[in-house]
């Protein structure tokens, strides 16, 4: 819900990055609010890195 009101008043995208950096920005500011940690995050980015290798930044 949080990414979707952040993208729902933009039109469009200059580029692929751009909707990455601001998701990036999004995701960090929503999670100074979460109660929890992630769990097992460390584990799905890695399944993420296997499937998508050609989409993920380099580390």
């Amino acid at each position: 819900m949080s990414l979707r009101k952040v993208t729902k008043n933009r039109a469009a995208f200059p580029s692929d990055e751009a909707v990455l950096k601001l998701f990036y920005l999004t995701l960090a500011n929503i999670s100074k609010k979460w109660p929890m940690p992630l769990q097992n995050w460390k584990a799905a980015l890695n399944r993420f890195t296997l499937l998508f290798e050609d989409r993920m930044p380099g580390r």
